[in-house]
């Protein structure tokens, strides 16, 4: 295209970036990012292709004589970018790493002039229409093809209620481990006439010593925040998936003392835990809440 004026917004994927207001939006919807890492964003998306040095963002980012962790910076600020876009160091479609040299966006880019910017204040408007002609694909920052729900799909709601309902869910998994594993006799007992009753008690008692560190990790991560442990958390979620399925059937081991109906229907209620920590997650779980100015606030 021929610009007509300066570069204010630029266009990538589902995302835009406005350079005047400081805003990220993904199909017409406000998307937080700190005011360092979106500066780092516009700094790659006015060169694209090109090797943006950890140097030149560092002298962009702070003034001479500032003491402060650069690599730590950088590092920071690129790994914020990333959960904003939904992207990985290890498959990057947005921002890829490059050892030694820096940092390089590699999706296209469009550069939008002043007079596009009319169309900024009726994308929010547009959001519908926007969602149903995005491909399913496009929608997900982890597995799925349209089934699992967006970060954009999620209710917005207390980080403080959001964090409580994640930390009290890797609570739960973890007092079903430590549980089984106190009551391996009265489990054993129970599943005695089942065929392979001796390999289901040993793969019980594996998978419960695997993932209570497993749990005490997330759980850990969440209640201080870790940096990244939104990323890191998505990408262990679906091996978790398939073990949290597994243990859904939990409530069966406890048939001494609860009758079948009640066993399965908390069994059904554990089949849906799985997703319901990935959308908390989602939804800003072990994150930071962030203040309408960009600036870490108190949680």
């Amino acid at each position: 295209m021929t610009d007509t004026g300066p570069v204010r917004r630029y266009r990538f994927g589902t995302f835009e970036a406005d350079a005047v207001t400081g805003e990220l939006r993904r199909q017409g919807i406000r998307i937080k990012l700190n005011a360092q890492p979106f500066q780092v964003l516009l700094m790659l998306l006015e060169r694209p292709g090109e090797v943006l040095t950890r140097e030149e963002i560092a002298r962009a980012l702070w003034s001479d004589g500032t003491f402060v962790d650069y690599d730590h910076g950088v590092n920071s600020a690129v790994n914020r970018i990333r959960d904003a876009l939904g992207d990985t160091a290890g498959s990057p479609r947005y921002v890829e790493t490059l050892a030694r040299r820096g940092y390089r966006f590699v999706a296209p880019v469009e550069s939008l002039a002043q007079e596009a910017d009319s169309s900024l204040s009726s994308a929010p408007r547009n959001v519908e229409k926007e969602f149903e002609e995005t491909e399913p694909g496009d929608l997900q920052s982890s597995i799925g093809n349209g089934i699992l729900a967006s970060p954009e799909e999620l209710p917005r709601t207390s980080h403080k209620v959001v964090q409580a309902l994640f930390l009290l869910l890797q609570f739960m998994y973890l007092g079903f481990y430590v549980g089984a594993l106190t009551n391996l006799a009265e489990i054993e007992d129970l599943i005695s006439p089942l065929p392979r009753a001796t390999l289901i008690l040993y793969g019980l008692i594996g998978t419960a010593a695997i993932l209570i560190p497993v749990r005490a990790f997330v759980f850990c991560s969440a209640l201080f925040r870790a940096p990244g442990v939104q990323r890191k958390f998505l990408k262990m979620w679906p091996g978790l998936l398939i073990a949290d399925v597994a243990w859904a059937l939990s409530p069966f081991l406890l048939m001494h003392h609860i009758n079948a109906g009640l066993a399965l229907a908390c069994m059904a209620l554990l089949v849906y835990a799985p997703f319901a920590q990935r959308s908390l997650m989602l939804m800003g779980a072990g994150r930071k809440k962030i203040d309408p100015s960009g600036k870490p606030a108190e949680s």
